[in-house]
Parts: C-alpha cells; structure tokens; sequence
C-alpha cells in the first residue's frame, strides 16, 4: 500500500497492475500461439472451455464472442423467438434486453429488491403470461440472485431459464456457483469484469448436451460440418490469444475475488454509521462485487463532488431499460417499476478492484462523507 496525495487521481479501475503481474505468461502465450499458428477455436480455447466448466461444475462450456452472444445464442438455442416473452430486470445492461428483442421475442420487466438490485421474485410471478417461455435474471454487480424462488416459478410455470452472469463469475448460491442453476449461463469476458481478457470473449454454460451441440453449431454459422449448414447461425468464436490469457487470470481467480471482497469490506467498514446505504452481503451466498454499488441521497451532487476530488465513479444504472426510447413501444410508464425507478436516482459506482491501494479507499469514503455534510 502506497501513500496518496489529496490531489492525485483515483481511477474507477486501474487493471495495469494485474497486467504487470501476468505480463510474462501473457506474452509467453502469444508467441506460443503464433508459433504453432492456430487463432481461432483451437487448443487454447478448447482447454478453457473444459476448464470453465469444472470451475463453475457445469457439463458444457461453449467460448463464445462476447457475453451479447452468449445471451443471444442461449435464447435461440431454447427456441426463444417471435411471439414469446422473456422476463427481465430493467436495471441492468441493455444486453440483457436487447438480446431478447435479438431472437425476436419481447422482454418483460419486473421490478428489483431494493438491496441487492436483483429480480424481485414477487414481482416476477405478477408478470407470467400465457406467452412467457423464460425468466432471465442478472446477477447485477457480483450479487447472486434469489435463484430458489426463481427456478421454483420456472418449474410451476414450464419456463426456461437464461442466468445473466456477466457480472458475477465466481459468486456462489446456496453452494453452488452461478451459471450452474438455470438452463444455460452467460458470461462476458469484457476486460472490467472479475475474470476478464484483453478484448471482448463470453462463455454459455449448461448441463445439457442438446443445448450444448445446438450453441456450438449457431457460433460457427449453423453450421454441422464445414460447409454444410443446417440453420442460420452466426459468427460467434474465441480467439486464442484471449482464451489463453483467460487460462492464465482464470488460475489466479480466487486471489482476484478475495481482493475485490478485501476492498469492499474496507469500504462498508469505512462507510459504516453514515448516510451511506453499502450493499449487503447475501444471505444464500457470496458477493464477488464486480462492482461496489451505494445508494446515497444526493447521488448527483456527491458524484460531482467526487468527480472535483478526481476521483472515477460510474453511474450504474441512470435509466430503467423499461423507460429507454427504444421499448416506448412497450408502453411502461414512469412509477411502472417504483424500486427500480428509485435506485436510478440513487445509486452509484465507486472504483474497485484487487489490490486497489487502502489509502485510495479511505480517500473515496473520505470525500464521499465531506460531500454528504455539503448536501445536508
């Protein structure tokens, strides 16, 4: 831990550490992989799959391009499309919806809980219709969601189910890791996320091996063989590089969660008796806080405080999908989602990542309390 001035800049993220740590296997990998002179679905990217399916206990995982993908393809390898619905968390990444609209069916959003920003379960059953084929809950910024009452509302209602784990590799629910419960679970490889490459990459995961066959073929064009194509697929595949860099982040993984956990125990702690809401650890499982979301009251005017102090924040979420110009059409109306609408105008993401330096933390929670006493 280094000392840090009031004046010098704090980054939202700051990844070059990490990357001066696994520098020598990074480039030791690309001179591997341009020796042997196989770029795309090749060893590497065969090896991590295996890998990522024992880590998360899966029976497949598919490497795809990027965690769009693998939302898009797992709804159309479930046969999700015109006609259907989906429900959905409306605070989140417009992935997560877009990818819906994608396969050509229609999201429906439910609202969220008001401390861990996941599905509400409640709220989900009141948005069942005869046209919904599946529920697609996001485990937001790292914290699982209530997976037992979802797949219980699964299983009543005969719908499938799309883990959005994108921001969540590595968080456990009642044992087991996320992307393991639901039918298939997404992931995206996006350098900020907890186990990320240097470049876009997403991974399905599912014990089904129909599921798994139908994914692999829609990644390569649909096709069965080459040259011969059975549907229209798309062209959704790992490179080696990146997957040969998740191999080497992936062996250091739980040194990686157990840091951000470190940084936002630090935070909560210095945060503690203020009016400052910290996220709460989940009752069923782990946080791995891909990103270190409080409710403050206030939010803009501590933000900018922040922003003065040069300090990265990030706004996650400022909008509800359900209220985006794009699903007017849809026909929400402000106060539709109340929990989610509230969260929009008070949330805000402080910088975190493993071996952010404590002085950094302690001037974050520093700062954010002068703001709060200037907003009072």
């Amino acid at each position: 831990m280094h000392a840090v001035t009031k004046t010098q800049p704090i980054p939202f993220l700051d990844l070059s550490a990490q990357y001066q740590s696994l520098e020598s296997e990074w480039l030791a990998a690309i001179r591997e992989t341009g020796a042997r002179g196989s770029f795309i679905l090749g060893p590497h990217t065969q090896a991590f799959e295996k890998e990522f399916a024992d880590y998360v206990g899966v029976k497949h995982a598919i490497a795809v391009a990027n965690g769009t993908d693998s939302l898009y393809l797992s709804l159309r390898a479930l046969g999700i499309g015109a006609g259907d619905e989906v429900i959905t968390t409306p605070f989140t990444f417009f992935a997560s919806a877009e990818t819906i609209s994608m396969a050509g069916a229609t999201p429906v959003f439910a609202d969220i809980l008001p401390d861990s920003f996941c599905l509400d379960p409640a709220s989900v059953r009141t948005k069942v219709t005869a046209k919904t084929r599946a529920i697609m809950p996001v485990h937001i910024f790292g914290h699982p969601s209530e997976m037992g009452e979802i797949m219980g509302i699964a299983k009543k209602h005969k719908l499938s189910v799309i883990e959005d784990c994108a921001q969540s590799f590595g968080a456990l629910h009642q044992g087991k890791l996320v992307g393991s419960i639901g039918d298939t679970g997404s992931f995206s490889f996006y350098p900020t996320k907890v186990l990320g490459c240097y470049g876009d990459g997403g991974m399905v995961t599912t014990h089904s091996d129909e599921i798994n066959e139908h994914i692999r073929r829609l990644r390569n064009h649909g096709a069965v063989k080459p040259f011969v194509h059975s549907e229209i697929g798309t062209n959704s595949r790992l490179d080696e590089v990146q997957a040969a860099v998740l191999r080497i982040k992936l062996r250091h993984i739980k040194g990686d969660i157990g840091g951000r956990q470190k940084v936002a125990e630090e935070y909560t702690m210095r945060l503690a008796n203020s009016a400052v809401k910290t996220p709460p650890l989940p009752n069923h499982g782990t946080h791995v806080f891909n990103l270190y979301t409080i409710r403050v009251p206030q939010r803009d005017a501590v933000r900018q405080t922040l922003t003065e102090a040069q300090i990265g924040t990030s706004q996650c979420y400022p909008q509800g999908l359900h209220l985006q110009d794009v699903y007017k059409r849809l026909d929400y109306k402000p106060g539709s989602l109340p929990v989610c609408e509230q969260a929009c105008t008070e949330t805000l993401s402080l910088p975190i990542y493993p071996g952010m330096p404590l002085a950094h933390i302690e001037r974050v929670c520093e700062v954010i309390r002068e703001a709060i006493t200037l907003t009072k």
